[in-house]
């Protein structure tokens, strides 16, 4: 296979429409085109109705000379016809559409190009506590950040995935202090009853450590204590205490593997990576200017947001009592980001209701010379998961969903859904697609709206073979497996001189748009546009199979069809993959 990028339709007629209007008009030149798919034709330009005002004509003039040049010219264009106001409705050969179809299908890389070489783009996504269990809050983040490190990497980005693990502060040295005090507790993986994780157990222990930690006045001084010994680097302490984070990094690892997510323990960059060069952060934005003391503490003040006063609100970089916080540790992360790991794009995969911390901390790091403008910083916010009832997700007794069981869940419900379906699949077969089917329900779910909205979490709905969905998708992959299997997987020649049945055309198209969803999803960091492309291919080719023969169509017509079977089924393949998600061969 080649790896040869092959230009979209869609930009091959952008650029024709482009060339007629600068030769029609050279005070137009330069302008967009305008040009989209249409129900009408192969393509719509609406440059007349968008320009004439510009060049002081009427639309339908503009469009009669812009139809004029489009059909003398020599590019990928058959025919140009005037639709309303002015309209261009745009067809292009069948022949240059099959050889678009064949070059795809000879690619490893389906004809699509790596414009985002040379960037070096860190994304900063999941982020669990150390000692807690990830539980529904999490999902977001990191299905969100997996899908970006997934389409930005596949189009070229140099991409560097960032675990910022919370595993510094004062909640560790009441932990470790707990943990000395009651040697019977057990929260070692391998001392645990089966499915239960180690961040379970040490959830509960630092529960109980807390509750003495405010009944207590002697425990909280020995575990304040004790907090200043892990800070000070005292050697039991610190070995204590990269115990729990080995402990809690394994059962992290098991949602990771189970979610299929990119990130490995290299990725994991806690807070506590920082601590030893917070000083000289503090140190540089006091030598700029723009850390300045306030109450006893050090604070930058805003030039851009102001608090509920009125007055700047401040980031603040130390403490009263010397200490360091979130914010402090956030700007020595965005500086290690730009001078040590040398990226110049930077994403931030969080809680929409973090987005003014993250405009205050891009605000001082640019203040501080950190952030040039040539380094792009970005928060990436999403929305909340919520329940059928429309509020944030609770379990009924109205505390946390964990993670695991929410996956547990749909994977259950994947697995009955699945067997009736398909009730002779084999125990084995059963299980290994209600697995793929249940994550990537709701792994889809998620990804399928859009990232700024909340959504309700549906289960029964998520794993429904109809829809918008992601066993909708993964079903329309198997089937058309299927249909290979039976015609013997064969290696398919691509005949250009066949006409078009409109079907193949519409199927055809929606295969060329491939590279254009993705870059659309790299432009504007937004995974559901993906989700959007990819449902939209399944239901083309689910009408181009009802209305054209396959199996039974004969000579080079079969071949022709097989091979946008083909390479259906490896797009449907590859865009799923890039959303993380399994293409299953059967269902």
């Amino acid at each position: 296979m080649t790896n040869h990028e092959v230009l979209p339709l869609l930009d091959q007629v952008a650029d024709s429409v482009s060339q007629v209007i600068a030769h029609a008009r050279p005070e137009l030149a330069g302008a967009d085109p305008v040009v989209r798919r249409s129900e009408h034709a192969d393509f719509q330009s609406n440059a007349a109705l968008a320009l004439a005002k510009r060049a002081s004509t009427k639309p339908a003039e503009l469009a009669e000379a812009l139809t004029a040049g489009l059909t003398d010219d020599h590019g990928p264009i058959t025919r140009v016809e005037i639709s309303g106001p002015g309209f261009l409705n745009i067809t292009v050969p069948d022949q240059l559409i099959w050889s678009h179809l064949a070059a795809r299908l000879a690619s490893s890389r389906l004809g699509i190009g790596t414009p985002n070489t040379g960037q070096r783009t860190v994304i900063d996504y999941s982020a669990p506590n150390i000692a807690k269990e990830m539980h529904v809050g999490h999902l977001r983040t990191t299905i969100i950040g997996d899908s970006l490190a997934r389409v930005l990497g596949f189009l070229g980005a140099d991409v560097i995935r960032q675990n910022h693990l919370g595993d510094w502060g004062t909640q560790f040295g009441m932990l470790i202090q707990y943990l000395d005090e009651h040697p019977e507790a057990t929260w070692h993986h391998d001392e645990l009853e089966p499915g239960t994780s180690a961040v379970s157990a040490l959830d509960e222990l630092y529960r109980a450590a807390r509750g003495l930690f405010d009944a207590d006045p002697e425990f909280a001084d020995r575990s304040r204590n004790r907090v200043v010994a892990l800070q000070s680097g005292d050697p039991a302490t610190v070995e204590r205490w990269r115990e729990i984070v080995a402990e809690s990094e394994k059962a992290f690892r098991d949602i990771y593997d189970r979610l299929g997510v990119l990130l490995t323990p290299e990725n994991s960059v806690g807070e506590s990576f920082y601590n030893h060069v917070l000083a000289d952060v503090i140190d540089e934005l006091t030598e700029v200017g723009i850390a300045v003391e306030s109450d006893s503490a050090l604070v930058i003040f805003s030039e851009e947001v102001n608090g509920p006063d009125g007055n700047p609100a401040p980031l603040m970089v130390r403490k009263r009592d010397g200490g360091y916080g979130y914010d402090t540790t956030d700007l020595a992360t965005i500086r290690y980001r730009i001078h040590d790991l040398e990226a110049d794009h930077l994403l931030y995969v969080t809680d929409s209701r973090q987005a003014l911390h993250f405009q205050m901390i891009f605000e001082a790091a640019r203040r501080a010379g950190w952030l040039t403008d040539d380094i792009e910083a970005a928060h990436v916010p999403y929305g909340t998961v919520l329940g059928p009832d429309g509020r944030p997700f609770k379990t009924r007794a109205g505390g946390t969903v964990r993670l695991m069981d929410l996956l547990d869940d749909a994977t259950a419900r994947a697995r009955a859904v699945v067997h009736d379906k398909n009730p002779d699949l084999p125990a084995d077969q059963l299980d290994q697609i209600a697995e793929q089917a249940g994550i990537g329900a709701v792994k889809y779910a998620d990804l399928s709206n859009s990232r700024i909205k909340d959504y309700i979490f549906d289960v029964d709905r998520m794993v429904s073979f109809n829809g918008n969905t992601g066993v909708y998708l993964q079903y329309a992959h198997a089937r058309i497996r299927s249909i290979l299997r039976k015609a013997g997987d064969p290696d398919v020649a691509i005949d250009s001189t066949i006409e078009l049945h409109p079907a193949e055309r519409a199927l055809a198209l929606e295969l060329d748009a491939y590279g254009t969803a993705l870059a659309d999803v790299s432009a504007s960091l937004e995974p559901h546009k993906l989700c959007g492309y990819l449902y939209d291919l399944a239901r083309d080719f689910t009408n181009f199979y009802e209305a054209c023969h396959v199996l039974n169509a004969e000579g080079p017509v079969r071949s022709n069809r097989l091979a946008l079977c083909q390479l259906t089924a490896r797009t449907l393949q590859h865009g799923l993959d890039l959303l993380g998600i399994n293409a299953p061969e059967r269902m």
